[in-house]
C-alpha cells in the first residue's frame, strides 16, 4: 500500500469530513474526496478503483489466458483498415476463395469477408491503389460481383424491395420458361411418335435454364476455378445429356435453379431481418429553426441543432432534452421492456422512441458517433469475427469438394471397365459430382453466428464476433465485480433506527439536515430520503465537519451530531444501544450528547440480482464475486443473492490472480465488471463481459458489452450462445448427413439427380431457415 493510502487508512479520511463506520468496524481508507455514484464501502475498500491498470503492469497477457481476441487486433495502428460493399454476392463458397485470395496479397496485412453483411474488411496501405485488385479477384471467381467502398455506397435504413417477381423477375422468367418446356417434353416423349420433337424441347429447355451457369463454368475454368459450383453442375447435367437422359439433365437443372433462387430469398430474408433489427440509423430528421422545421438527411446534423420529435418518432442522434416531457421506449436499444421517463436536461439515446408528448433535442452527437451507428458498427464487426469452427468448415470444404469429385471420377471408370454398364456409373458418379458442390456447408455455420449477434443485439446483448460466442457457450464459471454489477453503485437509505423518546422520521429528518450541504453520495443520500417522504428540513445555524469523523451541527434547539461511532465517543455520547448491522454503512445520530438512532446505507443490490444468479445455478455454472469491498459487507451480498464463491478486499492485481485460479478449479470462464480497474480481468477472462453504463476502458477490453446493465443479460447471453452453437451444430451435421447419405444411396444405385440437388441447395435453405429460429427463439 502506498504511504499515502496507509495514513488514510489510519485517519479514515472520506475527503468529506465523514468517518461513516464500514462493515468490518474499520474505518475507510481512501483520502479521496468520492463523489461518483458507488457505494461509499466501495469508495473506502475499493480504492484501487482509482488507480491506473498500467502501475501493476499487464501480465494478464499471460500464455494461460485464452481470450477471444478480435481478428484485427494485432494489425498495427498505423495501418488504415477499410470496409467494402460486395453487391451481387451470391455464394458463400465464393466469398471464402475471394477471402483468401485477397489475403494472400503481399500488401494486405488482414481481410476478411462477411457473406452475411456482404463485406470486405480490409487492412493495407495504399488500398486506391489495391483497389483494382480487389475487384479483379472478386470477379474472376463471381464475375456479378463488385466491390465499392462502404463510404460511397448510399444503404438506407430499410431496403425498399418492390417485390418477389420484380426483385427476380429474370430468374423468374427463365425457371417459368424452362418448367413449361420441361413439361412440353416430358408430354412430347410419352405422346409424339417423332423423338426429335421431345429432344428439341428439351435441348431449349437446357439452353434457357442452364445457358448462364454452362457460360460462367467456361469462363471460370479459364481462370483455374475448377471446383466452381457452375463448372460441377455444367457437368452433372451435361454428362447426363451424353448419356441420353435429356429430361433427367433438364429437370435437376430446373429443380437446382428453382433451389438457387429460394435459396437467395430466404438468406436475404434473413439478412435484412436481422439487419432491421439492429440498424435502427434514420434517414432524416426534423430540424428546427426559429419557429420552423425543416427535413435535412440525418448525416447533415450537427453537434448543438436542435431537432424535434414527435410521438412515435425514433429518436434519431445522441442528444439532451430541451423542452418537452415524454416517456421513451428504450428496448430497441437496451431490450429493457419499460418505458422511461424523460424532461428536459436529461440524455436520451438514438434508436429509442418516444411514446407520449413533443420533445425538442439538442444535438450531441452526430450520426456517425451516436448510438445507432456504434451497434451497427459493433454487429457487422461482430460478424467479420469468424468463429473456430466457420474456419474449420471452410477449410474442410477445400478438402471435401476434391475428394468426392475424386471419388465421382473413380465410381464412373473403375466400376464401368468390370461391369461394362456405363450408363448406370456415369450416372451414379454425376450424382457425386452434384454432391461435391460445398455451398450449403460453407453456409451453415457463419449465417447462424450472424443469426445469434442479430439476437442479441435486440435484446441489448452486443457480441464482439462468433469467437465471443463460441467462447461463451464454453464457460463453466461466471466470475462477477459487486459495485455496478451486482450492485446499482448508488446509496439508498435502507433502515432507520431510533431509540429513546426519538422518532425515525425525527432520526433521519435530523440527519438531513446535517447533510444539506454536503456533496457526498453518502450524505446525499440521507436528504434525497428525506425529501421523497416530504420532510421539512432545515439548515443549521452552524456546521463543523470533523476530518475522519462526521459533522457537529449547532439548530436553534441544540447541537446534533452525525457521523461515526467514534464522532460520538469523542463527544462522550453513551452508545450502549447501538448495535450493528451486516450490510451498509451506519450512520448515527445524537442530539444534545443523547444518542437518537442510527441509519443504515448502502449500494442496492439490482432487483433482478438474485433471480439471474439462480438462472446461472440452474445452468450449472459456478458463481463468485471478486470485490475490493470489506469481507462482510461482500458476503452479506452473496448470501442474499445466492452467489457461491466471494473474494473479497481485493487489489487489481489480486482480482487477475483469483480469476486464474477459479479457471484451474473449474474450467473456462466468464468475468463482468464494469470499472476501469476491470479493464485488465476482462481482458484476462476466457470471455470478458461489461456493463453498458460501465467505464469506457472496461468495455473496449471487453468481448460482450451489456446495454441493460442488467444481470439477467448474464445468463440471456449463455442462453444465446448456447442456442447459436447448437444451430450451427445441426446445420453442419443436417448438410453432411444428408450429402453422405445420397453418396451411400448413389452408391447402392438408390439415389438419383434429383436427390443430389435437394442435398445441395435444399439442405442450404433449410439451413438458412434453422439459424433465424434464433432471432425468436426465448432463451
Amino acid at each position: 500500500m502506498l504511504a499515502a493510502e496507509r495514513k488514510a487508512f489510519d485517519e479514515c479520511g472520506c475527503g468529506c469530513g465523514h468517518a461513516h463506520h464500514d462493515d468490518d468496524g474499520h474505518e475507510c481508507h481512501d483520502g479521496n474526496h468520492h463523489d461518483n455514484s458507488h457505494e461509499h464501502t466501495h469508495a473506502c475498500h475499493e480504492h484501487h478503483e482509482h488507480i491506473d491498470e498500467e502501475q501493476y503492469g499487464h501480465d494478464h497477457h499471460h500464455e494461460e489466458v485464452v481470450h477471444t481476441g478480435r481478428e484485427f487486433d494485432h494489425v498495427g495502428q498505423d495501418v488504415p483498415q477499410k470496409v467494402y460493399m460486395l453487391e451481387n454476392l451470391s455464394c458463400a463458397n465464393c466469398a471464402a476463395k475471394m477471402e483468401k485470395q485477397i489475403r494472400q496479397l503481399p500488401e494486405v496485412e488482414m481481410a476478411t469477408i462477411t457473406y452475411a453483411t456482404k463485406q470486405l474488411k480490409v487492412a493495407a496501405r495504399e488500398q486506391e491503389k489495391l483497389l483494382p485488385r480487389f475487384r479483379e479477384i472478386c470477379r474472376s471467381i463471381e464475375s456479378d460481383v463488385t466491390v465499392t467502398p462502404r463510404d460511397e455506397v448510399q444503404r438506407q435504413a430499410k431496403q425498399e424491395h418492390a417485390g418477389f417477381f420484380t426483385d427476380n423477375r429474370t430468374d423468374v422468367l427463365a425457371i417459368a420458361g424452362g418448367a413449361i418446356l420441361f413439361v412440353a417434353g416430358e408430354v412430347l416423349e410419352r405422346t409424339s411418335a417423332d423423338p426429335m420433337l421431345a429432344s428439341a424441347a428439351f435441348i431449349i429447355a437446357y439452353i434457357l435454364l442452364g445457358w448462364g451457369i454452362v457460360f460462367t463454368a467456361v469462363k471460370n475454368l479459364s481462370k483455374g476455378h475448377v471446383f466452381d459450383e457452375n463448372f460441377l453442375m455444367s457437368v452433372a447435367t451435361l454428362a447426363a445429356f451424353a448419356i441420353g437422359d435429356f429430361a433427367e439433365a433438364v429437370g435437376v437443372m430446373l429443380f437446382y435453379r428453382i433451389g438457387e433462387l429460394f435459396e437467395h430469398v430466404a438468406v436475404e430474408r434473413s439478412r435484412s431481418q436481422i439487419m432491421d433489427a439492429v440498424d435502427l440509423r434514420p434517414e432524416v430528421v426534423n430540424l428546427v429553426h426559429g419557429g420552423e422545421v425543416d427535413v435535412i438527411p440525418a448525416r447533415d446534423a450537427e453537434a448543438g441543432d436542435l431537432i424535434l420529435v414527435r410521438p412515435g418518432d425514433r429518436i434519431p442522434l445522441d442528444g439532451r432534452v430541451e423542452e418537452g416531457e415524454s416517456r421513451i421506449d428504450t428496448s430497441p436499444v437496451t431490450g429493457e421492456p419499460v418505458p422511461v421517463g424523460v424532461k428536459p436536461g436529461m440524455e436520451v439515446i438514438s434508436g429509442c422512441v418516444n411514446e407520449q408528448g413533443v420533445l425538442k433535442v439538442r444535438v450531441e452527437k452526430p450520426l456517425s458517433e451516436s448510438m445507432v451507428t456504434k451497434i451497427l458498427d459493433s454487429v457487422e464487426n461482430a460478424a467479420a469475427s469468424k468463429p473456430k469452427i466457420d474456419k474449420f468448415i471452410t477449410k474442410f470444404a477445400r478438402v471435401y469438394t476434391p475428394i468426392v469429385v475424386a471419388a465421382a471420377i473413380a465410381t464412373a471408370v473403375i466400376p464401368s471397365l468390370i461391369t461394362g454398364d456405363w450408363n448406370h456409373w456415369i450416372y451414379t458418379a454425376i450424382t457425386f459430382l452434384v454432391i461435391s458442390c460445398p455451398c450449403a456447408l460453407v453456409l451453415s455455420v457463419p449465417l447462424a453466428f450472424f443469426s445469434g449477434i442479430g439476437a442479441g443485439s435486440r435484446r441489448g446483448i452486443l457480441f464482439k464476433g462468433g469467437v465471443a460466442i463460441e467462447a461463451l457457450k464454453n464457460v463453466k464459471a461466471i466470475v462477477m465485480d459487486k459495485t455496478g454489477t451486482i450492485t446499482k453503485g448508488s446509496f439508498e437509505v435502507q433502515q432507520a433506527t431510533a431509540v429513546g423518546r426519538f422518532t425515525e422520521k425525527q432520526v433521519l429528518t435530523m440527519a438531513a439536515d446535517c447533510e444539506l450541504d454536503s456533496s457526498h453520495p453518502i450524505g446525499s443520500s440521507i436528504v434525497k430520503a428525506a425529501r421523497e417522504m416530504k420532510l421539512e428540513l432545515m439548515r443549521p445555524d452552524k456546521s463543523e465537519e470533523i476530518p475522519g469523523k462526521g459533522v457537529r451541527a449547532v439548530f436553534r434547539d441544540g447541537e446534533v451530531l452525525c457521523g461515526n461511532k467514534a464522532l460520538m465517543e469523542m463527544h462522550g455520547v453513551d452508545t450502549a444501544a447501538y448495535r450493528k448491522k451486516g450490510y451498509g454503512t451506519e450512520v448515527l445520530v445524537a442530539v444534545s450528547g443523547e444518542l437518537a438512532g442510527w441509519l443504515v446505507i448502502a449500494d442496492v443490490i439490482k432487483e433482478e440480482a438474485k433471480d439471474a444468479i439462480g438462472m446461472l445455478k440452474a445452468k450449472n455454472l459456478v458463481t463468485a464475486m471478486l470485490t475490493g469491498d470489506a469481507r462482510e459487507s461482500a458476503a452479506a451480498v452473496a448470501d442474499m443473492t445466492g452467489i457461491d464463491e466471494v473474494h473479497a478486499q481485493l487489489l487489481p492485481e489480486d482480482k487477475l490472480h483469483i480469476l486464474r485460479k477459479i479457471r484451474q478449479t473449474h474450467g473456462p470462464v466468464m468475468f463482468v465488471g464494469d470499472g476501469i480497474n476491470d479493464a485488465p480481468v476482462l481482458a484476462g477472462a476466457d470471455v470478458g463481459a461489461a456493463m453498458g453504463s460501465g467505464a469506457d476502458a472496461a468495455i473496449e477490453a471487453a468481448d460482450v458489452v451489456f446495454m441493460t446493465s442488467s444481470v439477467t443479460a448474464i445468463p440471456e447471453s449463455i442462453g444465446l450462445a448456447n442456442a447459436t452453437g447448437r444451430i450451427a451444430i445441426q446445420n453442419v451435421t443436417f448438410a453432411l448427413a444428408l450429402k453422405l447419405l445420397i453418396i451411400v444411396l448413389g452408391f447402392a444405385g438408390m439415389a438419383n439427380m434429383w436427390m443430389a440437388v435437394f442435398a445441395d441447395t435444399g439442405v442450404a435453405m433449410l439451413c438458412v431457415l434453422n439459424s433465424i429460429r434464433i432471432l425468436y427463439k426465448r432463451v
